[in-house]
This record gives C-alpha cells, structure tokens and sequence, in this order.
C-alpha cells in the first residue's frame, strides 16, 4: 500500500482526485491522510466523496473513510470495468473536477463508458464545464483520448442541478506531446452564458471580452456564441452566468480564460477578468496556460515516450501533481523554470497500456 499525505503541496482536493485515479490505473492501493489539510474547512467534501465513488464504480474497490469531514481514506481497486454509470454529487459541487478523477481512469478502459453526472457546472474554484469541452478535450484528443461531452444543464451555486454526459471508448495507449511554443494567434474562440436571467447578460460579457482583447491588439477574428434561453424554455434551478474563451494558435494549441457571474457583478467585468486572464496567459509565449499544465500532468506520465510542455506558469498545483504522479507510477520528470514563472516540463512516461 502507498500511503500519501495529503497536506503535501499545495494540500487540497487535487492530490485525492489524482492520488485515487492513479491508485485505479496501477491497481496499487493506497492510503491518504490529512485530507485537505491546508483548507479552511479540511476533509472530504461532498464533491470529493463522489470522485471517489466514480472511481471506485470503475475499478470495483473498496474504500474506507468515505464520509464528511474524514481525513483518511484507504482505497483498494480491483479491476477496471466499463458500462453505464449515474452519479449525483448531490450539490452545486463541481462535475469537472470530478471529471478529473475519471478521465484518466476512462482513457485505459478497453471498452465503452457513459456517465452521467449531476451537480455545478460553472462554480467557483473549479474549471467550468466549457473550459473542459473546449480548451481540455481537444488536447487529450491529440494525446489519443476521444472524449464526447454533452451538457444538457448547466448548474450554478447553490442550487446545483447541472447535467453533464461523457462517453468514451478508451485508447489503447496514450500517444506523448512535444509543445513548448504557442505559435501565433490564429483565432480566438469562446461562449457566454446566462441562465435565469435576461439575455443581454450573456451578450454584455461577450461584448466587454471582445473590447479588451481589441484594445490590447488582438486582431484575429473573435467569435464568442451566446447561450441564452426563453424564461418559459429555461430548464435550469437557479440563475447564473460566466464566459469562458479559447485562443488557438497556429500550432494547435488552446490557451482559456474564464470568468464566472455573481450576485452584484456587472456583466462587463466578468467579459473583461476572462478576456484579462486569457492576455495574461499569451503572454507568456508558451504552448499551455497554468491550469492545462496541471491537468496534463497524470496523461503525459501514462503515455509511452517522452513529452515536453512549455507551461504559462509553474503553479504549487502542478508541482504537487508531478510529486504525487512520481510517487505512483514512477514516471520520471524534470522542471526547468521557478514557480510563479514560465516553465519547461518534461516527462519520460511509464507506458501504461489498456
């Protein structure tokens, strides 16, 4: 058994959502303590007992300590199975962090998978659900995983009631990634939302996003579609909006940046913090923003070969994910930059195969 302190890092749910699908892949099990030690309100959330719920549906294990507020868990996954699964996280937590925990899982199960998930959509602290379907699945398409992503709901804090539907296929292995440079601007690519409210929320943070990237010199072509609805045709629990926008380059890469509506905020700063975030993260030159960074970590060291990636900013989340991806597979990795700065990430992959 690997046992992992989950204080380590930057010590929150991150390690639990990684540790746990990795531990499924290997088959290793594994123990975790100080579960979110760092955080205001520690131990197993809502959204984290699903994660690993999911995951444990997945690989047919057992677990220990999965309840509220626990600090310890031991997991013991079996075998990996595929099917049709249903999941209800039974609050407005977040469905695409809980995706975190499952898509490496999906990405070596030789057969077909389709979850359900209910819960948020676009809440905060977490990546909204169109910065999953836009800027992250089309990446792990280049690294061998096709994933389709369907939302049928969107779900805002605090009522919830998101629905979201994957289905996959799995890949036989996942395929390296060699990519430090962004290349030049080729389009920029986005959606504003606004459920539960008037229209003109959703046109208005299209609009001040636009204007910024405008006044900062980006001259490519912007589309961002609006998704709005009727009142009498709006099937969400509660209202809410955000905007999330992709920039894709010669090279194929997806740099985002988003921004989430709330109570009090005008529509014009939430387009103006998405298009800021995205300007801030072409700045840097490199191929993947800091959240991508983090997210690629697990699928570059499953792949056979190795990658490299030229990342926006070494965050305390990537470096934890390289830590804990080391210490469950072994893959080997090496960083050539400081945190906070731009930085070169590569990765000799252990090759795990279906």
């Amino acid at each position: 058994m690997i046992t992992i302190d989950g204080s380590m890092g930057e010590g929150g749910g991150q390690i639990l959502r990684t540790a746990v699908a990795l531990s499924a892949l290997t088959l290793k099990p594994i123990k975790v303590y100080n579960i979110r030690a760092k955080r205001s309100n520690p131990g197993l959330r809502p959204q984290h007992i699903m994660a690993i719920k999911a995951v444990a549906q997945l690989s047919n294990a057992e677990v220990e300590g999965l309840r509220v507020g626990s600090s310890t868990i031991v997991f013991r996954p079996r075998e990996l199975r595929g099917g049709i699964f249903n999941f209800d996280i039974g609050t407005a937590g977040s469905i695409s962090l809980v995706l975190q925990a499952l898509l490496p899982v999906i990405a070596f199960i030789d057969e077909k998978v389709e979850i359900t998930i209910r819960g948020g959509t676009d809440v905060s602290w977490s990546p909204p659900i169109d910065y999953m379907r836009y800027v992250f699945l089309p990446l792990l398409r280049e690294l061998g995983l096709e994933v389709l992503l369907e939302v049928k709901r969107r779900g805002h804090y605090p009522k919830g009631g998101g629905i979201v539907r994957i289905e996959s296929n799995g890949t036989s292995k996942l395929r390296p990634i060699n990519r430090l440079n962004r290349g030049s601007l080729v389009i920029v690519k986005g959606r504003s939302h606004a459920v539960k409210l008037p229209a003109h929320v959703a046109r208005r943070q299209a609009i001040a996003a636009k204007e910024t990237l405008r006044a900062s010199g980006i001259n490519v072509p912007i589309e961002i579609e609006i998704e709005t609805y009727e009142p009498y045709r709006d099937p969400h629990l509660g209202p809410g909006s955000g905007i999330v926008l992709c920039a894709i380059t010669e090279d194929r890469c997806r740099l985002g940046g988003d921004s989430l509506g709330a109570r009090g905020k005008p529509a014009e700063k939430v387009g103006r913090e998405a298009a800021l975030k995205l300007l801030e993260e072409l700045k840097s030159g490199m191929a993947f923003d800091r959240h991508m960074g983090d997210m690629l970590i697990p699928y570059v060291a499953l792949a056979k070969g190795i990658s490299r990636l030229g990342v926006s900013q070494l965050t305390m989340h990537t470096w934890t994910s390289i830590k804990l991806t080391e210490m469950i597979i072994g893959a080997s990795f090496s960083i050539q930059g400081d945190m906070g700065e731009k930085c070169i990430i590569e990765c000799r992959g252990a090759g795990l195969k279906s």
